[in-house]
């Protein structure tokens, strides 16, 4: 007996309790909830395991801009230029001038009418070859040239630039350059550096694309990955030429998909980058439903909506009905980006959209440009009207934003077509009801655009239009354009005051683009602009107020759509525009050193 009781000590006994009423009430939660043995119980719709994204297995890879450089020269200068101090630039442009069989380069460089300068340009992802873009000229430090008005850029070659191992090497011939220079009016050689700086508006032009494509995580390079991601951009994305269907993406290995831009994106690549990324990459009708329903929540959250818009644009038309609901939203912001992606998409009421986006252009400058890219996306007659409308606001951003839109849609319309003048720069001519303006561009391409045909300017007049070109009209008499130039005959044209006379006739007589923006920059401080107009150089839609806007919302608000290229480049985007957070929503980690748009297009997937 002593020993029975030894074995059953009273701690063991307390367990042996302790274990059969555990036994005994799990047995009893069995029978009442038997599903509770189910290994893996039933998920509610929304909480479905998240269907994997392309963005889950592949990263963009040709997004960065390219910046090339080039040493050129320029010439016909007024006696501004210098010949160049010795060093690796001098030594640069003399043995191009050799190989393109230049006679005594040594003595060409050591005129007074000529200079040498350094050429740089940014080539944006996606352009194609023969495509434009802006050149920045200027003289390097030692040099002694003065100003580079009145000056004409030789093609010069540009090239890829790299270091490497502190010394500069040159890549590939990615453009050549050449043009009419054109100087900040107000600066003169006694501003210096402001004179020695100037712009070839659209002067580089790219002699081969610049492609962009996906590169599979290492994780996930097979040729089953690279053939399944291509699959589904071509189900979401593709052209028909001629009945033939032509893929957006182009499987090359076993971890590189190339990808082509569809057209609709052409001046918004960044979305389009953005939109590829967020398709699905196999996807159930069951598991698209509750992605459905799960979007459409978001949608409607304003703090969640950029982002799931740009998720509903990748669905396609199956995404029609719920963007259709958010315009139906009270929240604005949740209306336009609803509207946004319902642009984007190729559907029968897509058109729908273009009211909402009109009146964010008319009303909000933090969203105005993101909206009149939509508009320019969708070549409809909805998305036309709106934008016809727009040319007659009041604001100057809008007005001139609605312009390049519509000229983006289709620059062969007869509305925003213009004429092109001495071969170098476009005169458009907008028969508008509102306020007059005339409008000269700093960038993209050179042009005039007059919102008002009977503009005139008031006599008496005297204007210089270059070095050469004077424009005179004595009180209610017509006006006179002549050139001067040494030992040649006097050149004269006679014509009405009219704005538009005046600058054809300039132009006839060899007037460039930058002479003509000269001319009204004097025009402008005489105070002899036409009467009731007035005028504005580069009124892009920035993304901020101008003094015109009418009281808006707190521009401390963001704008989380990709930027179109269309007003700019990023490198161009406003200061305050902001950086993305440092943790993606779906807990990704990015690192601080990357560039803000890699943060920023990272933290669009979903918060």
């Amino acid at each position: 007996m002593l020993r029975i009781r030894e074995a059953f000590s009273p701690s063991l006994v307390l367990l042996a309790c302790l274990t059969v009423a555990l036994l005994a009430g799990c047995h009893a939660l069995e029978l009442q909830w038997p599903r509770f043995r189910s290994q893996s119980p039933e998920p509610e719709p929304s909480e479905a395991k998240a269907t994997r994204l392309i963005g889950d297995v592949a990263l963009i890879s040709g997004r960065h801009q390219v910046e090339v450089e080039g040493v050129g020269l320029v010439v016909g200068l007024p006696g501004t230029g210098s010949d160049p101090p010795p060093g690796v630039y001098r030594a640069m442009l003399l043995e191009e001038m050799r190989k393109r069989g230049v006679p005594h380069p040594d003595k060409l460089l050591a005129r007074s009418d000529t200079a040498l300068v350094i050429v740089r340009g940014i080539i944006r992802p996606g352009m194609r070859k023969g495509d434009r873009f802006d050149l920045e000229l200027r003289v390097p430090g030692r040099s002694q040239t003065k100003s580079l008005r009145g000056g004409y850029l030789l093609e010069t070659r540009l090239t890829e630039k790299a270091v490497v191992g502190g010394a500069v090497h040159q890549g590939r011939l990615m453009a050549l350059g050449a043009g009419p220079v054109m100087v900040d009016p107000a600066a003169d050689a006694a501003q210096g550096e402001m004179a020695r700086r100037g712009r070839v508006l659209g002067g580089g032009v790219t002699v081969r694309g610049y492609s962009v494509g996906l590169m599979l995580r290492p994780e996930f390079q097979n040729v089953a990955y690279s053939a399944q991601v291509g699959h589904a951009i071509n189900q979401r994305f593709h052209l028909y030429n001629r009945g033939v269907k032509e893929n957006m993406a182009v499987p090359k290995n076993d971890e590189w998909i190339e990808l082509r831009i569809h057209p609709r994106y052409k001046h918004n690549v960044q979305r389009y980058l953005q939109v590829v990324r967020s398709i699905a990459l196999k996807e159930t009708a069951v598991q698209r439903a509750a992605r459905l329903d799960l979007l459409q929540r978001r949608l409607l959250d304003r703090a969640t909506a950029p982002a799931a818009a740009l998720e509903l644009e990748a669905i396609g038309h199956e995404a029609v009905p719920v963007l259709l609901r958010g315009l139906e939203s009270d929240d604005p912001e949740v209306r336009f980006y609803a509207a946004e992606a319902l642009a984007y998409l190729d559907h029968e009421h897509s058109g729908r959209a273009a009211p909402v986006l009109a009146q964010v252009a008319r009303s909000d400058p933090v969203l105005r440009p993101l909206a009149l890219a939509a508009l320019s996306s969708m070549n409809t007659a909805e998305s036309y009207e709106q934008l016809r409308q727009l040319l007659d606001v009041r604001s100057a951003q809008t007005r001139y934003g609605a312009f390049r839109a519509l000229w983006a849609m289709n620059r062969h319309d007869p509305l925003v077509r213009g004429q092109l003048l001495n071969k170098q720069f476009y005169l458009h001519v907008l028969p508008t009801t509102g306020p007059r303006m005339i409008h000269l561009a700093r960038s993209f391409r050179p042009e005039i655009v007059l919102f008002g045909a009977d503009q005139e300017f008031p006599t008496p007049l005297l204007l210089e239009a270059g070095k050469h070109i004077l424009v005179k009209a004595p009180p209610g008499g017509p006006v006179s354009v002549s050139r001067f130039a040494p030992g040649k005959p006097v050149e004269k044209r006679q014509v009405s005051p009219k704005v538009v006379e005046v600058i054809r006739a300039v132009a006839e007589l060899g007037g460039t683009y930058p002479d003509v923006v000269e001319m009204f920059q004097q025009a402008a401080s005489k105070k002899l602009l036409p009467e009731g107009s007035r005028l504005e150089i580069d009124a892009l839609p920035r993304g901020l107020p101008a003094e015109e806007d009418f009281p808006a919302e707190s521009t401390s608000r963001r704008a989380w759509s990709p930027w179109p290229s269309l007003f700019g480049s990023p490198r161009t985007r406003p200061s305050w525009f902001p950086s993305a957070p440092q943790s993606s929503p779906s807990g990704g980690s990015s690192s601080s050193n990357n560039p803000w748009w890699r943060r920023w297009v990272e933290a669009l997937r979903g918060s």
